[in-house]
């Protein structure tokens, strides 16, 4: 695999921003790597960050490369600061940037990346598990999966949590009046609702039975379960830390691309 590391300037956020590339490379003398075959254009992963960190957090605290070597998968880790994914009502326009500024760059630069909706996925953790779930059900057309390890799926209850730190008008600045997220464009559960089922991307989940996002993320299984979404759900004895969601993101990936039989 080749770790790239990018600074470019963002027309959408009017600043310089980062993002990370795992590209496929194929091997044959490198040591304790497996790779797949080498392919014309490769599925890519766009893998989003949780609130306290940046675009390097899955290579430091996983083996994200290695595993994406082994599934011959791209995967693109931009940087979203503390912006929820989201075109924040007072701030940045962070959801411009991912859903569309970030890819357009990416298969600009980096021709050997799929654009086909069934090889192009998004995935992340705790805020970036919204994120993923919000590219999806926002961008159908551009993303045929979807995975949320402990994500923060319930904006309006997140943005509840006024007196938690960082400073004091975080989530206004970022989704507005607390009132006014049901039913917006910031609300899961009202996308899910709306978009019709032919648009429907996969969706894959996984949260800890002791995440303090845990009665979030029931409340969106039984949700997407009631309007009959291809989902794949699953929990298991864990918080919400990253031993856990680095054998989550492995799952994930199987889930993405599963292993071909012998024989296919």
């Amino acid at each position: 695999m080749a770790l790239i590391h990018v600074d470019f300037f963002s027309e959408v956020l009017g600043m310089s921003s980062q993002l990370d590339v795992i590209l496929p490379q194929k091997t044959h003398s490198e040591i304790g790597i497996s790779s797949a075959k080498k392919r014309d254009r490769y599925p890519v992963l766009y893998l989003l960050h949780g609130m306290t960190d940046n675009q390097t957090t899955w290579q430091r605290n996983t083996s994200i490369e290695r595993y994406a070597s082994e599934k011959g998968i791209a995967v693109v880790m931009p940087t979203c600061h503390l912006g929820w994914y989201t075109d924040m009502e007072c701030g940045f326009r962070y959801y411009t940037y991912i859903a569309k500024e970030v890819p357009s760059v990416c298969r600009r630069f980096f021709p050997c990346i799929s654009d086909r909706r069934e090889e192009t996925f998004t995935a992340g953790n705790s805020m970036g598990g919204y994120g993923a779930m919000k590219l999806a059900l926002s961008a159908p057309d551009y993303f045929g999966a979807a995975a949320s390890l402990s994500g923060g799926l319930d904006a309006s209850t997140c943005a509840k949590r006024n007196g938690d730190a960082f400073y004091p008008s975080l989530w206004e600045d970022i989704f507005g009046e607390q009132e006014g997220i049901r039913g917006s464009k910031n609300d899961l559960f009202a996308l899910a609702e709306k978009l019709e089922p032919k648009k429907r991307p996969r969706i894959y989940m996984w949260c800890g039975t002791e995440d303090f996002l845990y009665d979030q993320n029931v409340a969106m299984k039984e949700h997407l379960r009631g309007l009959d979404y291809d989902l794949t759900y699953r929990e298991g004895p864990g918080d919400h830390s990253w031993k856990y969601w680095d054998a989550q993101i492995r799952d994930i990936l199987d889930w993405l691309i599963p292993d071909k039989k012998e024989g296919e």
